[in-house]
């Protein structure tokens, strides 16, 4: 068994599982259906691929949230009708329709360790190397929310949520309160409870998502690295 981590960290995220009409919300941590869409654009899966979305779906997942970060609501402007029907509708002297406003939800400056565990040591690697070397542009559930390196902290030996637990943190903790962990759950869990975040398709004719099992811990906060010895005037010498 082992893990590969990955370090979700940029100035916005936005992970939506429930936007309805113009208002677009998103979750406190990156959903599993949020990340394998990132996984299926590192590997340049066609957004309608049910086998290599499967594939991706069984991976063990897990996120624990390094720094919770803050809520941003932001509002965007928008048209209904693409420039060609407004060229057209302007030609026929129609009035143009006045533009509707989105509330848009982000989360500030938060920073999550991901875990994603497998049997499958192969497909690690090769999402590691896809990570790396990406296809498609990767970003953190929206298209303007790029993410910071390093993406990809490579595979650990071990289980998932022992492998969180022991990890290293990401960001220095200010009172060293207990850190959440979300994570795939056994269906028989009497803890667990369904959430609809399982990627079906991504097709943008007709997305499709399935429920998962979900349950959330806390864990107290693992040790920082070490301080290290760093001379900036080394290189010129």
């Amino acid at each position: 068994m082992a893990t590969l981590l990955l370090r979700l960290a940029a100035p916005l995220q936005s992970w939506g599982a429930d936007s309805k009409f113009e208002t677009r919300k998103t979750n406190r941590e990156p959903t599993k259906s949020g990340v394998i869409g990132l996984l299926a654009a590192a590997l340049g899966l066609r957004r309608d691929d049910a086998a290599g979305l499967a594939r991706l779906n069984g991976l063990h997942f897990a996120v624990r949230a390094d720094r919770e970060g803050s809520l941003l609501v932001d509002f965007h402007t928008a048209n209904r009708l693409s420039e060609r029907q407004q060229k057209e509708n302007r030609e026929k002297g129609k009035k143009p329709e006045a533009p509707y406003v989105t509330y848009r939800h982000y989360l500030q400056d938060a920073v999550f360790l991901v875990g994603l565990e497998s049997e499958d040591t192969a497909l690690l690697q090769e999402l590691e190397t896809a990570l790396k070397h990406p296809v498609y542009p990767l970003y953190l559930g929206r298209r303007s929310c790029p993410p910071t390196l390093p993406l990809c902290l490579g595979i650990r030996a071990g289980e998932l949520l022992d492998t969180l637990r022991a990890e290293p943190l990401l960001v220095k903790q200010r009172n060293g309160a207990p850190l959440r962990i979300v994570a795939d759950a056994d269906p028989a869990d009497a803890a667990a409870v369904p959430r609809r975040d399982l990627a079906v398709s991504f097709s943008p004719i007709h997305r499709q998502y399935g429920f998962r099992p979900v349950r959330e811990w806390n864990t107290n906060p693992p040790e920082m690295p070490g301080a290290t010895e760093h001379d900036a005037m080394a290189e010129l010498r």
